[in-house]
């Protein structure tokens, strides 16, 4: 599962939510989704506007998490 660190980094920079939704100019529904992890997609540009906001490297905006309810291919074979 693609995990998108938004919260974390708000915390770290001191920031609110409303001051993302702000700067990012976007809906703020769509926005309050992927601060949520409830988006299954995002564009390359939404993401390098997250980074250039955060001042950032990708690596920091984003985590893979395991999902406990997905069992992988190799799970199948025991």
């Amino acid at each position: 599962m693609v995990y998108f660190r938004i919260k974390e980094l708000l915390k770290k920079k001191n920031k609110s939510k409303y001051w993302f939704i702000k700067n990012m100019e976007g809906g703020y529904q769509s926005l309050s989704h992927l601060m949520d992890n409830q988006t299954k997609a995002i564009h390359f540009e939404t993401l390098e506007k997250i980074c250039n906001l955060f001042d950032c490297e990708i690596g920091e905006l984003i985590e893979i998490k395991k999902d406990p309810k997905k069992k992988r291919k190799d799970d199948n074979k025991k």
